[in-house]
């Protein structure tokens, strides 16, 4: 298997030796929209006019995040998934659009976001088929690549159905050369890691990190809290963290799939919990909703400017489970560039009261007797950080609720401390 052009081996102070894929892309996580989760594979264009996959869906997406403030906050991909092509290809071995759907096609759409400043991603598989069932790129590699370049296609997410998982190291890295020999960049999300985990077989997530900006590790996301706290779960397993954590950063992302803010399922607490930890994750915020028809509160939770600032932070780390005790409380938190820790009170029972749940400074890695300036990223009015000393307490909501802070030092002494990992 050869080596991506431009892939180098970096050592950063402060983390582990990283093996990245240095196409440029991705310095920090992506944003913006991605259709599978709200949409699925709705092609009934008479009976779902609005819902249906296709160039109008994607249009009003586009414009939803050029005119509505999204793109200024960072939301700038629109992300087409699954049922987009005919079921055959072309005579010379191309994949079409469904012209009935797409009627102006791929690259008259890539255009029309373009003029908006947004980017286009597009769907593949690397079986023989898709998920849904449509052409996989099995045979096809090379072609799609160039395909997809000459459309102005400015990301490729590569899904895994229908595929022979025990050739997925080599193809996977295939289909990420053949996007660079293109000349065009294209981000590469992977859908690799998650397949070879579902059958056991193990990941090699230096390598997968070598090749693809970003990957999924876990399950698909359904429009249900239960997925969203297995999702969470597995990312704070400090097993899993000591696989995927160590070669997350700047250029290549775990994405532990799509906000459902603005869904169906998830309460207003619970909302604001999975934004806070995909924020925290250093997730790809990529929404699956429909921003036609999105409330206030969901608009404002994806909007907060201070959340983003944490996912957007210039170190990318993922963040640690510190503790979990009875009750179903946790306290996670991640370093930020400038010394600061971002950290998560999360309150899972079911008790119908708040809980005051209180943490050390020394738990998240400061020293104990240091004082910080504590600011509650999701305060409804600007209230001005306040000065703690040692320890913090909050209020925290039942079923889901999270307190999510910035603790930033007002002393020199905030020498870091080794994670802890404690279930009590």
């Amino acid at each position: 298997m050869g080596v991506l052009p431009g892939i180098v081996l970096c050592l950063f102070l402060g983390s582990s030796a990283t093996y990245a894929l240095e196409n440029g892309l991705a310095r920090t996580p992506p944003m913006g929209w991605l259709a599978w989760e709200r949409f699925r594979c709705i092609t009934d264009c008479k009976a779902e006019p609005k819902n249906c996959i296709s160039e109008n869906l994607f249009l009003s997406m586009a414009t939803r995040l050029h005119d509505d403030g999204w793109k200024e906050l960072g939301y700038t991909r629109v992300n087409i998934d699954d049922c987009w092509p005919l079921h055959d290809r072309d005579t010379e071995g191309k994949l079409v659009a469904d012209p009935e759907r797409f009627p102006h096609g791929i690259a008259w759409l890539a255009d029309q976001v373009h003029a908006m400043e947004l980017q286009l991603g597009i769907y593949g598989d690397y079986g023989t088929k898709t998920c849904g069932g449509y052409p996989g790129t099995m045979g096809h590699l090379r072609k799609d690549a160039e395909t997809f370049a000459e459309w102005g296609i400015d990301s490729y997410k590569l899904d895994g159905c229908n595929a022979n998982i025990s050739l997925m190291d080599e193809g996977y890295s295939e289909a990420g050369k053949a996007l660079n020999q293109t000349g065009r960049s294209i981000l590469y999300s992977c859908s690799w890691p998650d397949y070879q985990r579902g059958n056991g077989l193990p990941v090699d997530y230096k390598n997968i990190a070598a090749h693809c900006n970003l990957w999924r590790n876990f399950d698909d996301i359904q429009d249900s809290w239960d997925s969203v706290t297995s999702i969470i779960d597995y990312y704070g397993d400090p097993k899993n963290f000591a696989s995927f954590g160590v070669v997350h950063g700047p250029g290549q992302w775990n994405d532990p799939d799509m906000l459902l803010i603005g869904d169906f399922s998830l309460s207003y607490e619970q909302s604001k919990a999975q934004f806070a930890f995909w924020c925290l994750f250093s997730a790809p915020l990529f929404m699956s909703n429909d921003l036609r028809d999105i409330s206030p509160d969901a608009v404002a939770i994806l909007k907060n400017k201070k959340l983003i600032a944490v996912n957007q932070d210039a170190l990318g780390l993922m963040p640690r489970r510190v503790w979990q005790k009875k009750g179903g409380i946790e306290l996670w938190y991640k370093d930020l560039s400038d010394g600061a820790k971002a950290v998560i009170l999360w309150n899972r029972s079911n008790g119908g009261v708040a809980l005051s749940l209180e943490f050390s400074f020394e738990e998240i890695g400061f020293n104990s007797d240091i004082t910080c300036k504590v600011e509650d990223l999701y305060a409804i009015s600007a209230v001005a950080p306040t000065k703690h000393t040692s320890s913090y307490n909050q209020y925290v909501n039942p079923s889901g609720g999270v307190a999510v802070l910035r603790l930033t030092p007002v002393m020199n002494d905030a020498m870091p401390r080794a994670p802890v990992h404690i279930v009590v």
